[in-house]
């Protein structure tokens, strides 16, 4: 009796530790792909590992790490946001506008949060209250806005001065660490406490698992479904501003295919592209993923153009890679 007890008693770490792996199947595998490309390029090239050259990706890769944070929620409830890049090149052509004649930079940040939370609201309008695919208003959306940003700029860069506070939101850095990075690992931080620990994030999951269920035991489905697209939009907006602090200049050239490299990064960590199920710390692995993909294909002299080639592909992969796994587990619940 007593040795029965003994070997149940050792199983049961490992019979743990395999549910655990087993829920958690998706983002073990892109932690494991992520550790291997990190160990391909410094083994091929001597710069990679370098203190510089980390920092370097972690400045670059902050608005795809802030943008991916929301898109995970907007994914989580079932939901797409195609509009975000759009979003970003018009907030950040109006900010390098706004710089240069005058207007003060707190001024600027404030306005270019609110213009891409306008956006987002739009979006959450549109999907929320009247009933339209998420698909199909945030491909409109792309469109328009992008349009309003070619029409303001007339297909031209807006330089803005190198100085000043602004300038620092893209290439400054707190305590050694750049802050766009900072800022990323905030937004993180935040994307992560609101959908595991928050009744909103509760909302947010139970949304994209039955929106009919969460509606009838009382919850606002709309209204969450709107801060969703908001929060989408506000963020997008954010990135904007630190894209054009960083490059220096506003261009509505900014942004073409950031979507696309956003959605590959949500569903590379391994939320559920059918809404259900969403992963902060996947998300963070899967923009990293592409950020490192990216820096170090550069690194060892391969062509940028098939960076765009390589980051389609994996999103192809990704996605089947989902779908298959995500299907399984709905066969295995039904």
């Amino acid at each position: 009796m007593e040795l029965a007890m003994h070997d149940n008693k050792s199983k049961a770490p490992r019979l743990s530790l395999k549910h655990l792996l087993g829920r958690n199947a998706g983002v073990a595998s892109i932690a494991a792909f992520f550790i291997v490309c990190a160990l391909a390029f410094t083994l091929t090239t001597h710069t990679f590992l370098t203190a510089g050259n980390l920092l370097n990706v972690l400045r670059q890769s902050a608005p795809l790490l802030i943008v991916a944070t929301t898109m995970t929620l907007v994914i989580t409830t079932g939901g797409i946001d195609l509009s975000i890049g759009s979003t970003l090149a018009l907030v950040g052509a109006l900010s390098a506008i706004a710089l240069r004649a005058g207007a003060p930079g707190i001024v600027v940040l404030l306005g270019g949060l609110t213009l891409g939370a306008l956006i987002g609201a739009i979006n959450g309008y549109f999907i929320a209250f009247a009933g339209m695919p998420a698909f199909i208003v945030t491909l409109g959306t792309l469109s328009v806005v992008r349009g309003i940003a070619l029409l303001i700029t007339q297909g031209y860069s807006v330089p803005i001065e190198n100085n000043g506070w602004f300038v620092e939101l893209g290439r400054g850095r707190l305590l050694g660490v750049p802050t766009p990075a900072v800022i990323a690992i905030a937004t993180l931080l935040a994307g992560w406490v609101t959908l595991r620990h928050t009744r909103f994030g509760r909302y947010v999951t139970g949304i994209g698992t039955n929106s009919e269920g969460v509606r009838r035991a009382g919850v606002d489905v709309r209204a969450v479904t709107l801060k969703v697209y908001v929060l989408s939009g506000a963020a997008a907006g954010l990135a904007g501003l630190i894209t054009t602090a960083r490059l220096g200049s506003g261009s509505s050239n900014q942004g073409v295919g950031f979507e696309l490299a956003v959605i590959a990064a949500v569903v590379l960590g391994s939320t559920d592209l059918f809404g259900g199920r969403g992963t902060i710390l996947g998300t963070l692995l899967g923009a990293l993923t592409i950020a490192v993909l990216g820096n170090g294909l550069i690194l060892i002299n391969v062509s940028p153009f098939y960076t765009q080639i390589i980051q389609g592909a994996i999103m192809l992969l990704a996605i089947w890679l989902n779908t298959r796994i995500f299907s399984a587990q709905r066969r295995k619940k039904g």
